[in-house]
């Protein structure tokens, strides 16, 4: 009898795993948004569906990767580009009542689409209407809506400001809800560590349609959004941040070797030295395929330095004299001008671009992996990705992350982001291609890459970066939450912080209405 027991309990930890799909009432939802929209601020405009001729347009321009755009896609019963927190508050009323699932999009940049895709039927909540920002100088404080995004943050903190900004990352498109909600890194992170490292609040609406802060949420909650992934809680409509000092003098430069210039030497001494700088400095390594009939590998040598060309000059002969750095390598500039030059346009273009918004649909397929390196890679282990980058035949590259500096200060579990001391640099491998007929043989090769370096990289687990999402790691359907399946992409992703998130999870979450292929199952569904 006691078998028997035990394998009953078995049987309903399966069943009690995974949410029973039930039909959504679609119209239903429809009628739901429109009677709860507030003449004061309608929400009329707000929401497209297919029969609107702009349904198409508003579901592309927030779109990155190719391989998931699909305005075309029958599942996707309306979008709803909401323009005022109320918006936001009845999209999740309406659509936990209706059983529709909600795809949370702030600027689109889900490297699986998984802000705005799924296999059930479901809707778009599109934030990004949602981007005031407001600067306090004198607190050195900043409020940024979800829908805002990196660039307009870095616009408007820079006019108010010459000396001071906020860690977060490089690209200017990127969202806020989303980036700092994966915990948000860029080249400041070795000074001051990532973005949910400097967040002190946050308005978030919950299961129950209610917009709760900080206090409001409890301390517990607001440890999960910093870095756990803010779908798989609520709704983030915006952030209170710290801001950080920076001179008004910034140091930057770019450098390129090639394997016949000595690159696998110096990317060797660079893994020996990058996390041990001064921790004003942020080098990153890119390992890519160079153009023409010659194909080869090229590591550019990427920097950032808080203070003079001079005193750089200084740091790296002493530490990398490989590189060979000369000073008209070097460029001084405001901490503005940094983030387009890290935004890859040639150095002087105006800082306007950074205020660019998407008009047109995505242009290119990609695919994105990560690791977390904790020993130097040797050399032979170098070559061997060298020879598998090489059998690419489009735009593939490795950025090299450094860690060090205050990133070995910040305990694991301080924020929900739990990539911290022990690493020596974080990987992203990326690979990007306009041919459609490309996309199989990239993914494989993608897997190959990956493969290759997991002798060299962290394991159990073998960790991963939420921001640089992989369904490679596991995944659930789109409306099934497997907590065993859960825990193999979760491990990976929070490490030591995985049992706590889902514990938040159960507390406020219950019947698991956020969730997406990737999220954070409730724990009591074990």
């Amino acid at each position: 009898m006691k078998v028997v027991f035990v394998m009953f309990l078995a049987l309903l930890v399966s069943v009690s795993s995974q949410a029973v799909i039930q039909k959504p009432n679609i119209g239903n939802f429809l009628q739901c948004l429109r009677d709860r929209s507030d003449p004061k601020n309608p929400m009329t405009e707000a929401i497209f569906t297919p029969q609107n001729s702009t349904f198409a347009s508003s579901y592309v321009s927030y779109t990155k990767n190719k391989r998931y755009s699909n305005p075309n896609d029958r599942k996707l019963i309306a979008i709803v580009a909401a323009k005022h927190e109320s918006h936001v508050q009845a999209t999740v009323v309406c659509a936990k009542s209706n059983r529709v699932q909600i795809r949370i999009r702030s600027g689109g940049h889900d490297y699986e689409g998984l802000s705005y895709t799924s296999s059930l039927p479901f809707a778009v909540l599109d934030m990004n209407n949602l981007r005031s920002i407001t600067i306090d100088v004198s607190g050195k404080k900043a409020w940024v809506q979800a829908g805002a995004t990196l660039g307009e943050l870095y616009t408007k903190i820079s006019e108010a400001s010459k000396t001071l900004a906020f860690p977060a990352g490089v690209c200017p498109t990127l969202g806020a809800g989303g980036h700092i909600s994966g915990g948000g890194y860029g080249n400041l992170m070795r000074k001051y560590g990532v973005s949910v490292d400097h967040v002190v609040d946050a308005q978030l609406v919950d299961v129950n349609g209610k917009i709760l802060n900080r206090a409001s949420m409890g301390e517990d909650l607001f440890w999960a959004i910093c870095g756990g992934g803010g779908a798989s809680f609520g709704v983030i409509l915006s952030w209170t941040i710290n801001l950080v000092a920076v001179p008004e003098t910034i140091t930057v430069f770019n450098v390129n070797k090639t394997l016949g210039q000595g690159a696998t030497d110096v990317l060797y001494k660079w893994q020996l030295v990058s996390s041990k700088l001064p921790r004003e400095l942020f080098l990153r390594s890119m390992p890519q395929i160079t153009k023409g009939a010659n194909k080869t590998i090229a590591v550019k040598f990427i920097a950032q330095f808080l203070g003079s060309s001079k005193k750089l000059m200084g740091i790296i002969n002493k530490n990398l004299p490989e590189l060979g750095l000369k000073g008209e390598d070097c460029y001084e500039m405001s901490w503005l001008n940094t983030t387009t030059f890290w935004a890859d346009y040639p150095v002087g273009t105006s800082t306007s671009v950074l205020l660019k918004r998407p008009s047109t649909p995505p242009g290119a397929f990609f695919k994105s992996k990560s690791d977390y390196v904790k020993k130097p890679i040797p050399k032979e282990g170098m070559e061997k990705m060298w020879k598998t980058m090489l059998k690419f035949n489009n735009h593939v590259f490795m950025q090299w992350n450094p860690y060090g500096g205050v990133m070995d200060k910040i305990a694991a579990n301080a924020t929900a982001f739990p990539h911290r001391k022990g690493n020596l640099f974080k990987i992203q491998y990326f690979a990007l291609w306009i041919d459609a007929n490309a996309t199989k043989a990239n993914l494989a090769l993608m897997k190959e890459l990956y493969g290759v370096a997991e002798t060299y990289v962290s394991s159990n687990p073998r960790e991963a970066f939420l921001n640089y999402r992989d369904i490679d790691v596991g995944s659930n359907p789109s409306g099934v939450t497997n907590v065993a399946e859960g825990k193999i992409y979760g491990s990976k992703y929070f490490v030591g912080n995985l049992n706590r998130l889902m514990n938040v999870k159960a507390k406020y979450d219950p019947d698991n209405f956020f969730r997406h292929e990737q999220s954070i199952p409730p724990l009591h569904a074990m």
